[in-house]
């Protein structure tokens, strides 16, 4: 009897565990499938710089990499006709705020009660339609955080890929450092993500997922549906809009934005708690429409349903893993199903990390996971679905 409900116990772990593994070994596969990606072509290259875009720089505290940020963004080589930058410097210094205020930009400094990036987004936009009178000349809004740093010719690139009729962009956020392992982590994770959620969706034909930063829209869509966010993951509403009226999302690998990964364990597990807390709070946002999507046969709406179910990816591998020993021991003909899900899923995250991440050093770096795995499961009491107040991830000085 008891090794009977031992057994149940064993096949509905095994089930759970492989729904989200599953997910991930089936994207890891369609990576490699080659899509049909277009980064721009000569025609398009020589055409001029059609779009006008107004780029956005929400920055709560960021006192640490605003400057950067902007002094390097200042230098793009495209017209400055054509671009509007925006910082809307919320609880920074005054020092900051001086700097930033003799800079070729508009400075914008709210006074929130309760501060959140959809929020400055949404300051944003109500200041550039009320007192620019080119507002409606923008044919795109640019996302960046505060620790993004592009190329010169970012805003040329984009205005190619945007000129093929894109009405939504995620580029290709990467890591600008790697100082320790937890940092070097957290971009391998990045990684991962990009070819798992964007490159491998886009190739077989679906919507890539947005990242919070690097994400560009067309301006009239992103004014009409601001004011909607809500909560302290607008890129997780944003996408969800997204799908819900059909706007398919474009990833282009090639533009990078360097954005800072988080490099001691506390900024970590806040920023995991942040996606973990939003990931649950998405899930139910999205739930009431999935039987409409259903329905109309909406597959984007439904994969990323799909998504906000699946089982944090560094916890799902960690789990399998120990529950493939623990399998192991406790009856040994159990285990065979158990390995075997734990090594797809290690091949399918293999395949998954560029391969110039591949090196030795990266399984010197398995007992660090194993402690931000532990760090992210404490984070599960702290979980508040009804929670909508912003956990600020610092940077370090």
């Amino acid at each position: 009897m008891i090794w009977s409900l031992l057994h149940i116990v064993d096949i509905l772990l095994w089930v759970l565990m492989a729904g989200s593994a599953g997910y991930v070994i089936f994207f890891g596969i369609a990576s490699l499938v080659k899509g049909k990606e277009k980064s721009g072509n000569s025609e398009i290259s020589e055409k001029s710089e059609n779009s006008s875009f107004l780029i956005i720089y929400p920055a709560y505290r960021e006192d640490a990499v605003i400057r950067q940020s902007v002094a390097t963004f200042l230098q793009q080589d495209y017209p400055t006709d054509r671009y509007r930058l925006v910082v809307v410097s919320d609880h920074m210094q005054a020092e900051t705020n001086e700097w930033l205020a003799q800079q070729q930009l508009t400075l914008l400094q709210p006074t929130f009660e309760k501060s959140s990036k959809a929020k400055a987004l949404q300051f944003a936009i109500d200041y550039v339609e009320s007192h620019l009178q080119r507002s409606s000349t923008f044919t795109h809004v640019v996302i960046l955080d505060a620790d993004n740093v592009v190329a010169s010719d970012f805003l040329h690139r984009l205005n190619e890929v945007c000129a093929q009729g894109y009405s939504a962009i995620q580029c290709h956020r990467t890591a600008k450092n790697a100082n320790n392992d937890i940092a070097a982590l957290d971009g391998i994770s990045e990684e991962i993500n990009n070819t798992l959620f964007r490159r491998a969706h886009n190739a077989i034909g679906l919507s890539s997922a947005l990242i919070g930063s690097g994400m560009c829209f067309d301006y009239p869509w992103f004014r009409e549906n601001v004011h909607q966010l809500t909560s302290a993951v607008e890129d997780r509403e944003l996408e969800a809009l997204l799908m819900k009226q059909n706007v398919f999302v474009k990833y282009e690998s090639s533009i990078h934005v360097m954005d800072e990964k988080v490099s001691n364990q506390d900024n970590f597990q806040r920023q995991r708690l942040r996606w973990m807390t939003g990931q649950l709070q998405t899930l139910f946002l999205m739930l009431p429409y999935l039987p409409t999507a259903i329905r109309h046969g909406n597959v984007n709406y439904i994969d990323k349903t799909i998504q906000q179910m699946l089982i944090p990816r560094s916890i799902l591998l960690v789990l399998t893993a120990l529950l493939s020993v623990l399998i192991t021991i406790v009856a040994p003909t159990w285990s065979i199903k158990w390995w075997c899900l734990l090594g797809a899923l290690c091949a399918a995250l293999l395949i998954a990390i560029p391969r110039a991440l591949r090196t030795k050093a990266l399984f010197g770096k398995l007992a660090s996971l194993l402690l931000l795995v532990w760090r992210m499961l404490k984070n599960l009491i702290h979980i508040d679905r009804s929670n909508k107040e912003f956990i600020h991830t610092a940077h370090d000085k």
